[in-house]
């Protein structure tokens, strides 16, 4: 079965909707995602969208705090892009009916860790929910717009791939994608192709991510021939739920920016021991000082403490992470909130240039399963929304005058080939294999990291693979499958950017090589397939 679509958008998020929308003037455009529309990681994004909106800001501040989280290494002139193209972008979401919280004065801005001023805009607690609702009615009013909803991609369809021979100059021409509820391979062919497929969080046990972030963006890009970069800069969200049944729920890094403090189970506060900003210091020092004090005191979890703002401002202004606790049995106006960090965005990804294009040709990637150089060693809070919908508009033009100039002489693209897999009835090979993985990663490669832990790591996943590798072309492809094969290979490129920095910047913590290395690591990891 063959679709033919001017645009195939892998991802139904902010950066995906967002360039959706926008295509659709310029021709037709087919929309995959894993599960229903609207689950994505920006529906669960609860703090807000980072611009300046205010008199008492300016993109020079904006620019200097996303700088100083990124830890020496954003690219200066994608941060100042980015910023300063923010404005637009918060017009282009008001347009498609997104509903900021308003105060008196106007738009309530608020502030989180690393910011040095208010300039988050959100909707109450549930920010990206709301931008998503947006966003769903929109596209779904659009008649140049199809969604194909429980469809998930396998691989990308590249020129080279389709020629079987290397090309000097290698091209994207769809992807192969499976029906899972119809348990059927699907041809998508397409003139542009865009990753807009989210992050990897899943890679790890422990994450605030929804179940579809898998990294299957990144893993298929890289397959394709596509560059990656960055890989080791996995941030951990500080603060998320410690309870046996809350699956990770995130407690926004906005409670922390309207006052909470981080305690100890005695109720001793202790940022202040780890950074002049306390508790609004950026993600990467508060998750290895929560890391730190659990394992000094030999506690499960710290604790946040809000409750000095009174019950009536906290259910206004948290009503969803308040009503959440609650079903837990936690009442946040009168108890401290337990917390852990937990696996929360990939800083890194498929490399792009600043319109979002891979180095495979009419391929683009926007959104976390890019990396453009906004976030450096670490990303500075709310600025993900911002990049994914600052992107999704510099794709956008750049891809419709791609249509417009190049002539696209497509070579025939074969059906997928099952050859003769047949059906497993040992799906307890790909859940085996799935919780090692997440594992091994949350122990060897997560908030601290040593060389002898990466490289058992490495040893471990490289056997893994072959055990994948073996069991993905003996059977029928299922999802699970397909996700098992991503996050394997996302975890190596993981451990393998890791093994390569030898310091610790950022996100990348190795007790091995404590200090920073400006002299030679003053830049970003690169990795190539076959290189």
């Amino acid at each position: 079965m063959k679709q033919q679509s001017d645009f195939l958008v892998i991802g139904s998020g902010i950066a995906g909707l967002s360039f959706a929308l926008q295509a659709a003037a310029h021709g037709s455009v087919a929309v995959v995602t894993k599960r229903e529309i609207a689950e994505s990681a920006t529906n669960y994004a609860q703090g807000g969208i980072a611009t300046v909106s205010s008199n008492e800001d300016t993109f020079d501040a904006h620019v200097q705090d996303t700088l100083v989280a990124g830890a020496g290494i954003c690219h200066e002139d994608v941060v100042r892009m980015v910023v300063e193209e923010g404005p637009q972008v918060i017009r282009n979401l008001i347009e498609w009916g997104v509903q900021f919280t308003m105060n008196e004065g106007g738009y309530d801005l608020t502030r989180e860790g690393g910011h040095s001023a208010r300039r988050i805009l959100h909707a109450e607690d549930v920010t990206g929910r709301e931008i998503e609702r947006a966003l769903v009615a929109a596209v779904a009013k659009h008649p140049n717009i199809t969604i194909y909803e429980n469809h998930i991609a396998i691989d990308l369809i590249t020129e080279a791939k389709v020629l079987k021979q290397p090309l000097k100059e290698n091209r994207c021409l769809g992807a192969h994608v499976l029906d899972i509820k119809a348990e059927k391979v699907k041809t998508f062919a397409s003139r542009i192709t865009l990753l807009a497929s989210g992050g990897a969080g899943k890679v790890y046990l422990y994450t605030c991510n929804p179940d579809v972030a898998t990294g299957d963006g990144v893993a298929m890009a890289y397959r394709a021939g596509a560059t990656v970069a960055n890989m080791e800069f996995m941030q951990f969200h500080p603060t998320t739920l410690y309870h046996p049944t809350a699956r990770s729920f995130l407690i926004s890094e906005a409670v922390r920016g309207e006052g909470a403090i981080l305690k100890r189970r005695d109720g001793t506060a202790f940022m202040e021991r780890y950074h002049p900003l306390k508790d609004l210091a950026p993600r990467d020092i508060v998750a290895r000082a929560i890391d730190n004090e659990m394992k000094t005191h030999g506690d499960d979890c710290v604790y946040l403490d809000i409750r000095h703002r009174g019950a009536e401002y906290i259910t206004q202004r948290f009503p969803n992470i308040y009503q959440t606790c609650l079903e837990f049995g936690i009442d946040m106006s009168k108890d401290m909130i337990p917390v852990v960090p937990a696996a929360h965005y990939l800083c890194g990804g498929v490399a792009v240039n600043d319109d979002a294009e891979t180095d495979v040709k009419h391929l683009y990637a926007i959104g976390e399963v890019a990396f453009t150089g906004l976030h450096g060693g670490n990303r500075l809070a709310s600025n993900s929304l911002l990049e994914a919908a600052v992107y999704a508009g510099r794709a956008f033009k750049h891809a419709v005058e791609v249509l417009k100039k190049e002539s696209f002489n497509t070579p025939e693209i074969p059906h997928w080939d099952c050859g003769t897999a047949t059906n497993s009835d040992e799906m307890v090979v790909v859940s085996q294999n799935w919780d090692e993985i997440r594992r091994f990663m949350w122990n060897y490669v997560g908030i601290v990291r040593t060389d002898k832990r990466l490289e058992r790591a490495m040893h471990r996943i490289d056997l893994i693979q072959r055990e994948i590798e073996e069991y993905y072309w003996n059977f029928i492809v299922t999802s699970d499958l397909i996700e098992l094969r991503n996050i394997a290979t996302v975890a190596k490129l993981i451990v393998s950017c890791a093994q390569l920095r030898k310091e610790s910047r950022g996100l990348n913590y190795n007790i091995d090589h404590p200090g920073v290395d400006d002299v030679n690591w003053q830049r970003d990891t690169y990795l190539k397939k076959g290189f």
